[in-house]
């Protein structure tokens, strides 16, 4: 299984995109991993919530094949701990997905299309978080799930 995670606007505090790159590496040696940026889009305060939001959803659906599994970090998504995630992915692979992709959508959320096209929904927590934050707690708790299910001592119960 290849797991990408599909992400608006560029990280530019240098110290998270070193750990997001940090994390990136290390989760290569489990899993075919890509992280993909999309531009933020220009001119939005042109642009109503509802329009931004569509444009988005544009940009991220040109992304995404036919044969991906599309599961959006939601504030209304699933919960789990990091071991009942580590068994999200090995269901998920065990279905035979050939791309698990995980998208962290805009300010706004996502499109009602989007929406619409994905297969589920995961919450990170009840808080909120900063876009380029949320990047590096979803490849973190990637890596971590997958040291969880080979039995690696990086999680500590």
């Amino acid at each position: 299984m290849n797991i990408r995670l599909i992400s608006i606007g560029k990280t530019d505090n240098k110290d998270l995109q070193s750990l997001i790159n940090d994390y990136t590496k290390r989760l290569s040696f489990y899993v075919k991993f890509d992280l993909e940026i999309i531009p933020d889009i220009k001119n939005v305060k042109n642009l109503s919530e509802t329009q931004q939001k569509e444009k988005e959803g544009e940009l991220i659906l040109s992304k995404i094949s036919v044969t991906d599994q599309l599961i959006l970090l939601d504030e209304n998504g699933k919960t789990f701990s990091s071991v009942g995630f580590s068994d999200y992915l090995q269901k998920k692979m065990n279905t035979g997905i050939k791309t698990l992709v995980f998208v962290i959508g805009g300010p706004y959320g996502f499109s009602e299309t989007v929406y619409q096209k994905a297969q589920g929904k995961v919450s990170l927590s009840e808080m909120t978080f900063s876009h380029q934050m949320v990047r590096l707690f979803v490849i973190e708790q990637i890596y971590r799930g997958f040291t969880i299910l080979r039995n690696e001592p990086y999680h500590h119960q």
